[in-house]
């Protein structure tokens, strides 16, 4: 269930981060109150996460989860670059987060 919750949290760091780019640098109301929302949202279920997974590795898959799905969004809603690198860059950082939950 730690884990579930732990992808949960992703989720929400996710909404946060693309959520920022919708806040204008926090001048617009409602993307800024709904970001700031996932922001609570996403350390409170990390916070329950790691009762139970170790901080490291919790806190690695968290910020991973975020990363890849950050940088997903941005070529998806912003037309970021779709570099071969950059996708390669992408894979590794979810081999590393399969890795982390594997050992654990």
């Amino acid at each position: 269930m730690s884990w579930i919750i732990l992808v949960v949290a992703g989720l929400f760091e996710i909404g946060w981060a693309i959520g920022l780019k919708y806040t204008d640098g926090f001048t617009r109301l409602m993307p800024s109150a709904i970001t700031v929302a996932a922001m609570i949202a996403s350390v409170y279920f990390l916070a329950i996460a790691v009762r139970t997974i170790p901080i490291g590795t919790g806190y690695a898959v968290w910020t991973g989860i975020g990363a890849v799905g950050v940088a997903i969004l941005g070529m998806i809603l912003f037309s970021e670059p779709r570099t071969v690198l950059r996708i390669a860059s992408i894979a590794f950082i979810v081999i590393g987060i399969v890795g982390l939950k594997l050992v654990t």
